[in-house]
């Protein structure tokens, strides 16, 4: 536990957004079963369960396998329009999010989103929140590399620089929730937690695991920096997180619904 006269180590929160900030995944499932039976086809759980976390672009490819006959660019532009609308008309919060995103802004600390969604849906979030708590929105569209790939919490971080030059990876924690988007923050080299929801993930010293954001605080992110900066027989937690790494599963690169 941080000693009240201990500078805080944490200057800044990344945040995923589908899956970690609001529960779209079932929207998402609904979209591409209505997308698929508009064209004959069928689609299952299973099938489903196979996209969650992958590249939009991977995703559209299997969707074309079941029967969808539309471009790789239409199929991504049909679901992220049926997810919008489905959001305009409900945002699916996760327990936590907006507690803990509100319990930063009040500390000062500073947040960016760092989504595959493209910039239509990631807009249509950050709107229905009530203040505008990210300073940096990085969303599939605007990188060459997707998740598992770093380059999204790279980005984020060089952006956040801008105003904070002193600002470097060692005082950011990043929150997922699927393999390829732990599997990016992990790669960029910034502490990760893992609050896994449609799909469970291993255990790992990679990154630390919570069942939920709820009840949790700036204070829980905090500690968790400060052990992770501990010798791992005095702390009980030294997550290799400066090297490069892939979780197995973790996808394709590209655009994901993350």
């Amino acid at each position: 536990m941080r000693q009240p006269a201990t500078p805080s180590p944490l200057r800044a929160v990344l945040w995923d957004m589908d899956g970690t900030i609001v529960d779209t995944e079932p929207y998402w499932i609904a979209a591409e079963h209505a997308l698929v039976e508009a064209h004959g086809g069928t689609w299952s759980h299973e099938q489903a369960m196979q996209l969650v976390g992958q590249s939009l672009t991977f995703s559209a490819g299997l969707l074309q396998q079941a029967g969808v006959d539309l471009g790789i660019r239409q199929i991504i532009d049909t679901l992220t329009a049926e997810v919008v609308a489905s959001v305009r008309q409900q945002v699916p919060w996760r327990p936590g999010a907006r507690e803990l995103l509100e319990n930063l802004h009040q500390a000062g600390v500073r947040c960016a989103l760092v989504t595959m969604s493209e910039g239509p849906l990631a807009r249509e979030v950050v709107a229905s929140l009530p203040r505008p708590y990210f300073e940096v929105v990085v969303t599939g569209d605007s990188v060459a590399q997707g998740k598992p790939h770093p380059e999204a919490y790279l980005k984020a971080v060089e952006q956040l620089q801008e105003s904070d030059p002193d600002l470097s990876l060692k005082h950011c924690v990043a929150l997922e929730d699927s393999t390829p988007g732990v599997a990016a923050a992990v790669a960029s080299g910034v502490a990760t937690v893992a609050i896994p929801h449609i799909v469970p993930l291993p255990e790992s010293e990679r990154y630390i695991l919570w069942d939920s954001l709820a009840g949790r605080s700036l204070a829980d992110l905090e500690d968790l920096l400060l052990a992770r900066s501990l010798p791992k027989e005095s702390a009980g937690y030294e997550p290799a997180l400066h090297e490069p790494a892939t979780l197995e599963g973790a996808g394709a690169p590209g655009a994901v619904h993350d």
